[in-house]
């Protein structure tokens, strides 16, 4: 089959755009000028006798047609990026451009430590890290990894654990005890204000999960202030406003200082910890296994395996 090539012609500007619904965001990522980005579009469109894109002073939105092709379009990109970047897998050092997702609290505590190293001994290979709360489809994405809790990984992915399973705290401000006092028992959080976390992806509250005598139950709280981030959740709670139920990981230094105590960490059992998890297809190239290979070394991580 012989692939006509002025059938491609344009198609890479209409995708940057359709992905930024932008025309001055695509030419700044394609190198070119927002006018030659506008010309391309046009020529497609009369090309092939459709509007594909609905333009104001404001907004860009695909129409019905350009909705349409760009649906059938993406996947099939997808597929040529990961076919070219297979053949970085014959080249003998790690290059591209390597894209990951995870939460914040995640991106300091494993990442931040590493990057410097990472970028210093391999100067090819480009991090590209989205911060995001919600549980992300890495295909869907186009990432090539994630970092979340084991327990939330999916089955077909592989894992490789970064961290042990995990220790949980209620924590709470000195000013905020000063104030209320400190439960000595779950049943206690009855009296006390709690800051909830919402889940980005669920719409569901984390709920607050305790065990006494090897049996685990929940305690569900009052609570004045609900959030979706975990951040704003532990400024909040410096601040005072309530208590919070964080792992250890993300409250390291609010404890070291002193800014957040916790509490009842006797009732609280320990969960799955930090994975690094991916498509097994991604596992081979090599910008993926030299970021394994370091994040693993430093945080004493396992070997890869299904998680």
């Amino acid at each position: 089959m012989v692939l006509d090539k002025d059938l491609l012609d344009g198609i890479p500007v209409f995708l940057t755009v359709a992905e930024h619904k932008s025309f001055t965001l695509a030419a700044a990522q394609l190198g070119i000028t927002p006018t030659a980005v506008s010309k391309a579009i046009r020529v497609l469109e009369e090309r092939h006798g459709v509007v594909l894109f609905q333009r104001t002073t404001r907004k860009v939105a695909l129409t019905e047609a350009g909705q349409a092709l760009f649906s059938r379009l993406h996947p099939a990109t997808q597929e040529i990026d990961e076919a070219i970047a297979a053949l970085g897998q014959f080249r003998d050092k790690p290059i591209g451009t390597l894209r990951l997702n995870m939460k914040r609290s995640a991106c300091t505590y494993l990442v931040e430590p590493i990057i410097a190293e990472f970028r210093q001994k391999y100067p090819d290979v480009k991090l590209d890290i989205t911060i995001d709360e919600g549980l992300t489809d890495l295909l869907e994405g186009r990432y090539d990894a994630g970092i979340r809790l084991g327990e939330s990984v999916d089955k077909d992915m592989v894992g490789v654990r970064l961290t042990p399973d995990l220790a949980f705290h209620v924590v709470g401000s000195p000013e905020y005890f000063k104030r209320s006092g400190k439960p000595t028992k779950p049943e206690d959080l009855q009296q006390h204000d709690a800051i909830m976390y919402r889940f980005v992806t669920s719409g569901t509250f984390h709920r607050w999960e305790f065990v006494r005598s090897k049996r685990q139950f929940f305690v569900d709280l009052p609570s004045p202030v609900v959030v979706n981030n975990r951040d704003i959740l532990i400024n909040f709670a410096r601040q005072g406003l309530g208590l919070a139920y964080v792992a250890q990981y993300e409250v390291e230094r609010e404890l070291a200082e002193g800014s957040l105590v916790p509490v009842l960490s006797e009732f609280i059992p320990k969960t799955s910890g930090l994975y690094l998890y991916f498509p097994a297809r991604t596992q081979a190239q090599l910008k993926l296994r030299a970021f394994i290979d370091m994040v693993t070394k430093v945080r004493g991580g396992s070997a890869i395996g299904d998680c």
